[in-house]
């Protein structure tokens, strides 16, 4: 199959993507809109870049109208987000939480989910989630116009949370400890704890 993107549907071109651009790490995104209301949402078009300074970069599509997601226009309002890590023991929680609700109602009460106070940043965290990256808005830049066209928001990351209890013995991350979640083609998940390791070459 061949798909030449400028003669199909942007909705095929999305699925092929979706498809094949795998395993997508999920941004949890804690966000506030003027008034102070909480959105809580998953987005699988997501990654870091660069560590001096932290930046981190997730991209809400526009809807099938063609209108802006919650998270966007609070961001773009607020110029604030906190990444909350999307791990395989929430993971109900996280696809709820992609619901699409009313402008102001909060996913996270609809998830049942518990927040807490950020440091630096006012959108909260969520408590069960064990590692969180507060942010501050760099920069967004629209790419395209329409249905599924990106907005990639980029952020600095200003306050790093993470639980003590997926840390190993060196102070680092454990993978099989913080149990994170990706996204996959269609409705697919899949989990960070079928392992392997390779050294990298001297």
């Amino acid at each position: 199959m061949q798909l030449d993107v400028s003669q199909v549907d942007p909705r095929v071109v999305y699925q092929a993507l979706i498809g094949i651009v795998t395993p997508r790490p999920i941004a949890w995104v804690t966000t506030v809109d003027p008034e102070g209301r909480i959105n809580l949402a998953p987005f699988s078009f997501y990654n870091a870049f660069g560590a001096n300074p932290p930046v981190v970069v997730f991209s809400p599509v526009l809807r099938r109208d063609g209108s802006q997601k919650d998270t966007l226009r609070n961001v773009a309002a607020t110029g604030q987000f906190v990444l909350n890590a999307a791990v395989e023991p929430l993971a109900e929680q996280v696809n709820l939480s992609s619901k699409e609700l009313p402008y102001g109602e909060s996913e996270a009460d609809l998830a049942g989910l518990a927040l807490v106070p950020s440091v630096k940043v006012r959108p909260p965290r969520v408590a069960a989630s064990p590692a969180h990256l507060e942010c501050q808005l760099l920069q967004i830049v629209p790419i395209g116009n329409g249905p599924s066209a990106g907005n990639l928001v980029i952020g600095e990351v200003l306050l790093i949370h993470i639980d003590d209890a997926v840390l190993d013995a060196g102070g680092h991350v454990d993978p099989r400890r913080l149990r994170t979640i990706a996204r996959l083609g269609g409705d697919y998940y899949c989990r960070s704890t079928d392992l392997f390791e390779m050294r990298r070459p001297q």
